[in-house]
């Protein structure tokens, strides 16, 4: 472990009693992670089912029905994703604050989540006139292409972590 320097509110951080014990505690760090990772399988999985079905995929299912159902499980997965990152990012964040890797995992993810609030604030409010059986809009598609995009780009930069 590097002495922390840095940003004085990342060296805080860093060296708080949490991020302490998440460097320390042999098993804490991998169980964190794990739970990161299930959360994001979570999050992910669903938005991808979604957006597939924004595309034209299993028209035959009501993207109403597909979103009560699969962006719930989403939102809930947001309850393992957020703290289990930042803990993870408390460990190390004099050197998580300056990841090129990280910055661009961030601005992604605030990308993402953009997109999917315009979408609901736009294209989903007409749901009913493209529900079934219907191509979606060309701004729900685009929501739906972006969205895959920008969470398969989240993925990546959160594996590229480690090389940076």
């Amino acid at each position: 472990m590097h002495p922390p320097s840095g940003p004085p509110w990342a060296v805080w951080l860093e060296t708080s009693a949490l991020a302490v014990a998440m460097r320390q505690w042999l098993w804490l760090y991998p169980a964190v992670e794990i739970v990161h990772i299930v959360g994001f399988v979570f999050l992910v999985g669903a938005a991808f089912m979604f957006d597939l079905r924004l595309l034209g995929l299993s028209r035959a299912l009501p993207v109403t029905a597909m979103a009560a159902h699969l962006l719930r499980w989403a939102r809930l997965a947001l309850l393992l994703v957020v703290p289990s990152g930042a803990l993870m990012f408390a460990a190390h964040a004099t050197e998580m604050a300056a990841n090129p890797a990280f910055r661009l995992k961030i601005v992604l993810i605030a990308a993402a989540l953009l997109n999917a609030g315009l979408f609901h604030r736009w294209p989903f409010r007409a749901v009913g006139d493209w529900d079934t059986a219907v191509p979606a809009p060309w701004p729900a598609q685009l929501a739906g292409g972006l969205s895959l995009a920008l969470w398969a780009g989240v993925i990546a930069c959160g594996r590229l972590l480690a090389y940076f």
